[in-house]
């Protein structure tokens, strides 16, 4: 037997007797796994960032005990089981890439794309949107919304043109700063779902981008706590200006480490 099945059966296995034997696995439900599910998801997230191969391992293995206890909970309830969600989802990829199952032509990613959110709509979808999640974080939503409804079309003509919508909802949005106005937070909403329009269209995801941008911030900020403290002196009880020099030490710091 193929090794790949060899351990997918272990795992089905265990979980199997976890069910019947462990307390805490007894007890999970549907939704008391959903945050758990959730946090493993960003933990991956995480590892991907930091490009941590092993952390990613590991991680990709909670995700799939997630995957197959979900499963068994839908088992046990005579809903669905492992076979036909997998079955489901082997069925609808077939059916979603006709280009290499069927006879329909696509040579580029965006042809793709582009058929993937036709066959959605064919299939009983009223609009290309519905299949974005409602929970998703903003920023990822915003990239999601705008790969959608460019898999129809619905795409600006060069990246000029998509600079320009930037600096126009940034003057909207200082307008309405300068007055403080009641709309400042959606016209601010309205700048950033522009820039992540323009980094999409660039070729930049988003949130992988603010996700690099966090990191840096933290490791050069507590760098600036550690030399601060070696110096016999906290942050807090310093100055902009002389913090300020902290961030440049650890600045420099870093990009001589590199």
């Amino acid at each position: 037997m193929d090794d790949r099945l060899i351990a997918f059966q272990r795992l089905l296995d265990i979980m199997d007797d976890l069910r019947e034997k462990c307390p805490w696995d007894r007890k999970q439900t549907f939704e008391s796994l959903r945050p758990l599910t959730i946090e493993e998801t960003y933990e991956l997230a995480d590892a991907i960032t930091e490009n941590d191969l092993v952390a990613i391992k590991g991680e990709i293995g909670d995700l799939f005990l997630h995957m197959v206890f979900y499963s068994k909970l839908g088992s046990e309830s005579g809903q669905f089981d492992l076979t036909t969600v997998l079955n489901g989802i082997c069925d609808k990829l077939v059916h979603r890439h006709p280009h290499i199952y069927g006879n329909v032509v696509a040579e580029t990613e965006e042809e793709v794309k582009a058929n993937w959110e036709k066959l959605k709509l064919k299939e009983g979808k009223k609009s290309v949107l519905e299949g974005v999640p409602k929970s998703l974080p903003s920023l990822v939503k915003a990239h999601r919304i705008q790969e959608k409804v460019k898999g129809i079309g619905f795409e600006w003509d060069n990246k000029e043109d998509v600079w320009k919508k930037v600096i126009e909802e940034l003057d909207e949005f200082k307008k309405e700063e300068l007055v403080n106005s009641d709309y400042r937070e959606e016209e601010f909403g309205d700048v950033l779902f522009s820039l992540v329009n323009y980094a999409r269209y660039v070729g930049i995801n988003a949130e992988n981008a603010l996700a690099i941008s966090n990191q840096k911030f933290i490791n050069r900020f507590q760098i600036m706590e550690e030399m601060a403290c070696k110096d016999g002196v906290e942050l807090k009880d310093l100055s902009l200006s002389e913090m300020d020099v902290y961030w440049e030490r650890a600045k420099n710091l870093l990009k001589s480490n590199k």
